[in-house]
């Protein structure tokens, strides 16, 4: 398996659970690794047989900014699903952390790893 990055994508989401992070967007931090073959992409030097990152990142900005989120979990498994489901990896792992969110931590977040169904 090949692995498609982008790292410390950042992103405004209305994201979390109190009345101010509900009100207010604030800036995500996404690291991804997308599981893939690239073999087609190699061969052929042609974006359409790779996952092309740049269309990812437009959608990903898209998707945070018509959505709210409770929670990073929640977040993270729709990111996860989108990238399984919609442009066909086989497997991710999805890095998200808000920014300076509690004094003397810069950063807070979660990772997960999703695999495509069987």
């Amino acid at each position: 398996m090949d692995i498609i990055f982008i790292d410390q994508l950042r992103a405004t989401a209305l994201i979390g659970i109190y009345p101010r992070e509900k009100a207010m967007p604030q800036t995500v931090e996404i690291s991804l690794q997308i599981g893939t073959s690239t073999a087609s992409a190699g061969a052929s030097d042609d974006i359409r047989h790779t996952i092309d990152y740049a269309v990812v990142t437009e959608r990903l900005r898209a998707e945070l900014a018509a959505r709210q989120f409770n929670l990073l979990e929640r977040l993270a498994e729709y990111v996860a699903t989108l990238l399984l489901e919609d442009f066909g990896a086989t497997w991710v792992r999805v890095s998200i952390a808000k920014l300076g969110m509690m004094r003397g931590v810069q950063r807070v977040g979660v990772i997960i790893e999703r695999g495509a169904a069987a």
